[in-house]
């Protein structure tokens, strides 16, 4: 079940059937994006899709913005997730292996969940590899950036994983980590459908490179 919080639907669903139909919803909604893109996405067909009264889409969702909001924090749970289970199934030798192992889920997820080329985070593309919706980069917040917020999540697992002492410093660094990833993995996915394998490993060698003037060498 996705980890969408109270604040982010209108109401909470409480019993297993609506979970499974706010679930039901978030999926139609990522295949519909995948489909026919954000602009010509309903709420109507979202609700006709997962089956379920147009009025009950509007009982947990306010809009089609909200929605995607939804399908977007989902999203990033997700994606941490997977970075956190498989940091519990590896050994790393050091952090630079972390940033290769967060980059190649991303990748991964970009080219096999349901909706996740077109609404990642939070930014809505037209396209995989942008241009970008304007007016979607404060989706998840509206006070605070996407990549501001992935950030801040990442450093929570960075934090716990090499113990490395939190502060401005880092945060800064984490952000622009996340910016520089984000500018070229996009541009990695518009170069292919599949993200381009040599811009995906310059990702790599980007955000290696600029953390090794933050974090420690082992």
């Amino acid at each position: 079940m996705t980890n969408v919080s109270g604040e982010t639907l209108r109401r909470r669903p409480a019993q297993r059937r609506s979970l499974e139909r706010v679930e039901r919803m978030l999926d139609e909604c990522a295949r519909l994006l995948d489909e026919v893109g954000y602009e010509a996405l309903t709420t109507k067909e979202v609700a006709r899709r997962a089956e379920v009264p147009i009025g009950t889409f509007y009982q947990f969702f306010p809009d089609k913005q909200g929605l995607v909001r939804a399908l977007a924090l989902r999203n990033l749970d997700a994606f941490l997730g997977r970075v956190t289970a498989r940091l519990t199934e590896v050994r790393l030798s050091d952090w630079t292996e972390m940033v290769d192992l967060a980059i190649d889920e991303f990748v991964e997820m970009k080219r096999t969940t349901p909706g996740f080329a077109v609404v990642d985070f939070g930014e809505v593309l037209l396209a995989p590899g942008g241009p970008v919706i304007e007016g979607t980069e404060r989706t998840l917040d509206t006070a605070l950036k996407n990549n501001v917020i992935v950030a801040d999540r990442l450093r929570t697992i960075i934090t716990d994983l090499l113990g490395v002492p939190g502060g401005p410093g880092l945060d800064r660094a984490l952000v622009v980590a996340v910016e520089a990833a984000d500018a070229v993995l996009k541009l990695a996915f518009r170069s292919r459908p599949d993200g381009d394998p040599e811009l995906v490993g310059e990702c790599k060698r980007l955000v290696r490179r600029y953390l090794s003037d933050h974090l420690p060498d082992s």
